[in-house]
């Protein structure tokens, strides 16, 4: 059986970003390009109305082409309790208030049991 994993916003940002200038980004950008196209077919990929709501934002093009991918995606509905998990992340951990939706990504992974959570939020998310 595959293994299941959420797709947060910023892994369809760098799915569909611009070429870029700056050798970090552009070095983020070809891994997450490399990676989904060898190993997301192994995987069972969900992600939310929250990352649906954010992918709608920014360029038009380029928030169309988010929009696209993430009709592929099984979409995981908002639950009490993962608005309650989210709360409590907040509340007790390092997470920064303005990062709601952020815990509410966590959260949902977590309480839909899914094997992984990808993400580039390394200032919130990722970040120990």
């Amino acid at each position: 059986m595959k293994e299941s994993i959420y797709i947060e916003t910023s892994i369809l940002g760098h799915l569909t970003a611009r070429p870029t200038d700056n050798l970090i980004l552009a070095a983020n950008i070809k891994i997450t390009q490399d990676w989904w196209n060898e190993n997301c077919s192994s995987f069972i990929i969900y992600a939310s109305e929250i990352g649906e709501d954010e992918a709608a934002k920014g360029d038009p093009a380029i928030a169309s082409q988010r929009l696209s991918m993430l009709q592929s995606f099984m979409l995981l509905e908002l639950t009490q309790e993962a608005l309650e998990l989210a709360q409590a992340f907040l509340s007790q951990s390092n997470l920064a208030a303005k990062a709601s939706n952020d815990a509410l990504h966590i959260a949902l992974a977590t309480v839909y049991g899914l094997d992984y959570l990808l993400t580039w939020n390394c200032k919130q998310m990722a970040n120990a």
